[in-house]
């Protein structure tokens, strides 16, 4: 598997206009592909319409614009993953998988027409702003977002580093603000670590980049060398990481995995299976692994909580996780930017599919939220509330998401507390609430894992 197979970060959703446009000429291949006469028909119907449009509309259309819209209004009809970038999103799109861009820092989606904030990144312009899960973005400088695409508004929002921007945002349905932000170079550092209680080694991964694996060594090198046999254990925190790219989370997963399957691959065809295989080798020697998981855990996040879960390797804590469970395909266009296109869903090794589901955390801890957001809508709905998204292939019910809240005060942090504890050896026991447990005069209950 490539670099150019990953999974995308599910706030980098795409929409478009419908229509399927001159697709012989734009990938070359529908129409040595289709033998059906009623596809053809339908193309030249296309072709038709389009002639139409160029010719007699009120004024004179954009021609590149349009079969842009229509590829991608066609890609939108599969799923809410799959998409076309042309030249310049394309190359973009490579810089940030190196994990360093230019923006806001802000993983979004859209949603009934407007932008949705899927999660701020940390330590960036969105997260110093106070940007929260599930804000929607309705003005990017004035301008509604209104009849966008989701590309249109992610341009909209970068810009040259040190200008202004002001986001109009409605949080929790209540009446609209401006929030002005300053556009910074945007450095993802994807892997950060810290000793805690003494003894314990701490390792955030914000998202999966072409740095992980290089920033997962470094910190294991520093446990080494400042612990030495003093490790308790290991926690890896993936909370409301959005995902990345595959391979890392293969190797990230291999570090402390010794032997066994750690994801496979299934696409429409049997022969497109795909089986990806630790090698021997475990970093941690063995030490007590906790990964906290959440409903802003996604993807790649979700491949190595369960390669970690189903091999025994790690307890998970924290809430159910996004449930995406596909995997897109980079597929470049000859230099006319690139096709990402849902070619298989991943199954974890003991042939789980989270696609729409997510993954339960073993011991289930939910944050306490402060005043100021017991009133809030803290959790994201999760690949099953994506519109168009894959279902199950298993069956059974959906919904994967959870609450994305992770405080900033540590000392309040439950999730993280509750995993040093558990790698001291003390008991730790759920603290989720019966889903017919009613509040207590009135007050409003906390967000719980759905």
């Amino acid at each position: 598997m490539t670099k150019n197979t990953r999974l995308q970060n599910f706030g980098l959703v795409l929409a478009g206009a419908v229509s399927a446009s001159l697709l012989w000429q734009a990938f070359g291949v529908a129409g040595a592909a289709s033998s059906n006469a009623d596809t053809y028909k339908q193309l030249n119907l296309f072709g038709d319409v389009f002639d139409r449009v160029r010719a007699d509309y009120v004024e004179e259309p954009d021609e590149q614009q349009m079969i842009e819209a229509a590829i991608n209004g066609m890609l939108a009809s599969l799923d809410p993953h799959s998409s076309y970038m042309n030249k310049k999103q394309f190359a973009e799109m490579s810089v940030q998988t190196r994990g360093e861009f230019g923006g806001l820092g802000i993983e979004v989606t859209m949603e009934n027409g407007v932008i949705k904030v899927v999660s701020p990144i940390d330590d960036t312009p969105a997260s110093k702003a106070g940007l929260m899960a599930n804000d929607l973005i309705v003005k990017i400088d004035g301008a509604d977002v209104q009849g966008m695409t989701l590309n249109d508004a992610v341009e909209k929002m970068r810009g040259k580093i040190g200008t202004d921007i002001t986001l109009t945002i409605v949080r929790d349905k209540k009446d609209p603000f401006d929030q002005k932000l300053t556009r910074d170079k945007i450095r993802v550092q994807s892997v950060k670590y810290s000793v805690e209680d003494s003894s314990i080694g701490y390792i955030r991964i914000s998202s999966f980049t072409e740095q992980t694996q290089e920033g997962l060594e470094k910190a294991m090198d520093h446990f080494r060398t400042t612990l030495g046999d003093k490790v308790k254990g290991y926690i890896i925190d993936l909370r409301n990481d959005p995902g990345g790219l595959l391979d890392m989370a293969i190797s990230v997963s291999d570090t402390f995995l010794d032997k066994g399957e750690i994801v496979s691959t299934r696409g429409r065809h049997a022969d497109e299976t795909q089986r990806f295989n630790a090698t021997k080798g475990d970093l941690a020697n063995g030490k007590p692994v906790v990964v906290l998981i959440n409903g802003g855990s996604a993807s790649a996040s979700e491949i190595v909580s369960g390669a970690l879960q189903d091999h025994k390797r790690a307890t998970l804590i924290g809430t159910r996780s996004f449930g995406k469970g596909s995997v897109q395909t980079i597929i470049p266009l000859g230099g006319d930017g690139a096709l990402r296109l849902t070619t298989a869903r991943y199954y974890t090794p003991s042939g789980r599919s989270i696609q729409a589901k997510g993954i339960d955390a073993d011991i289930v801890i939910e944050e306490e939220l402060p005043p100021e957001l017991k009133d809030k809508n803290v959790s994201t709905e999760g690949e099953a509330g994506l519109r168009g998204h894959l279902s199950n292939e298993a069956g059974g019910d959906e919904g994967g998401g959870s609450s994305a809240y992770v405080p900033e005060d540590k000392t309040k942090d439950l999730q993280l507390k509750a995993a040093i504890d558990f790698l001291n050896g003390v008991k730790v026991v759920s603290n989720a609430k019966p889903k017919d447990e009613k509040p207590k005069d009135g007050a409003t209950p906390d967000t719980t894992a759905n």
